[in-house]
């Protein structure tokens, strides 16, 4: 599909970003979302998505931080 973004992309498949983090707290929030009966996906944080405070940190150490997205697991919906 033409012009359609990667968050765009995630929406329609159900998904739903929560935040961006690194470690400690990604393994933290991964561990409860599952724990909490959804299903995880992680993405590489992406230019532009975050506030523009943010992305000094993700510019120099991106591939550190990563961005929860959450559903429903299937057997559940």
């Amino acid at each position: 599909m033409i012009g359609i973004s990667r968050q765009e992309e995630l929406e329609r498949e159900g998904w739903v970003r929560q935040f961006t983090a690194d470690e400690p707290r990604l393994s933290e929030a991964v561990e409860l979302y599952d724990s909490l009966g959804f299903e995880v996906h992680l993405e590489p944080v992406r230019p532009g998505e975050s506030a523009e405070e943010c992305q000094i940190c993700f510019e120099e150490e991106g591939e550190r931080y990563k961005t929860i997205y959450t559903r429903p697991k299937r057997g559940d919906m």
